[in-house]
């Protein structure tokens, strides 16, 4: 990557014109072959030591904003992931009620009868209002209850600033500041061939709209840049983050891409690497 040692490029978009972009590379369908992996039947949580109460309260005044801690949009009954432009985080809350122990079904990206009874038992058992719909607190409680194998966080990812912290074995990226838990996201690393490099590396190179020339122009939007040509990005492919991988970047649904772009663009960024290959 050419450039001086620290830089982005952060013209204005839209997330509309994004997504017209990367249709416009890849037509209405984005096929991939992929690897498959099976996520974690049931991973066990320790307590969490995150707080939501800047979410609660936000909510409660009426100014939620995606960057508060733990953060994701509402999802309801009828919602799915329809594809990578279109990811309602039907999956995520799937795989998070089952880490919590109220979702038994198949993981299917479809919000239906199943996931809103899993919705209402979560909630009840948070002592939070029953409604079904997976609104902000809701999410806000299920994020911090979820983060996977806390122990196992490397001292580095606990010092003072950001970091962004990459669990292979979890298909988890953690986002922390100063020590505190400010959200998490399910990803996917490397194939085998090709896995994520563990280590730790400051960010050193962003691009909103990045495209690889590697891979064909693939796009990757919202890149941040960590180690050679590894990076934080969004993908155009991906709709689990159990399913498949890459070619060695950390893959997001553009959404959370764009929500880590928005909370760190800005920021001195640490990414770790580390766990066993998954």
């Amino acid at each position: 990557m050419s450039g001086p040692s620290l830089y982005w490029r952060t013209g204005v978009r839209t997330k509309e014109d994004i997504v017209k972009k990367f249709l416009g590379a890849f037509g209405a369908t984005a096929v991939a072959v992929s690897l498959v992996v099976a996520a974690p039947a049931d991973a066990r949580t320790v307590s969490p030591t995150g707080s939501v109460a800047s979410t609660t309260s936000a909510v409660a005044g009426g100014g939620f904003s995606m960057r508060d801690h733990y953060a994701r949009e509402i999802v309801r009954y009828g919602q799915s992931d329809a594809g990578v432009y279109k990811i309602a985080h039907v999956r995520e809350l799937q795989y998070r009620l089952r880490w919590a122990g109220t979702f038994k079904a198949g993981v299917s990206g479809y919000f239906g009868d199943v996931t809103r009874t899993a919705v209402r038992r979560y909630q009840r058992s948070e002592r939070i209002n029953i409604t079904g719909v997976a609104n902000h607190v809701t999410w806000a409680h299920l994020l911090r209850d979820t983060i996977r194998h806390r122990k196992a966080l490397p001292r580095v990812c606990r010092r003072a600033g950001w970091h962004a912290c990459y669990d292979r074995s979890m298909h988890q990226v953690v986002l922390l500041h100063n020590n505190n838990y400010v959200n998490t996201w399910l990803v996917r690393g490397g194939m085998s061939d090709h896995k994520t490099r563990r280590g730790t590396n400051q960010v050193y190179y962003r691009d909103i709209d990045h495209v690889s020339a590697t891979y064909d122009d693939s796009p990757m939007p919202y890149s941040q840049f960590f180690d050679g040509g590894e990076a934080l990005h969004g993908s155009g492919f991906m709709t689990d983050p159990f399913s498949g991988h890459s070619h060695g970047c950390v893959n997001m649904y553009i959404e959370d891409a764009r929500q880590l772009w928005n909370l760190t663009s800005s920021k001195r960024l640490v990414v770790t690497v580390y766990g066993a290959w998954s």
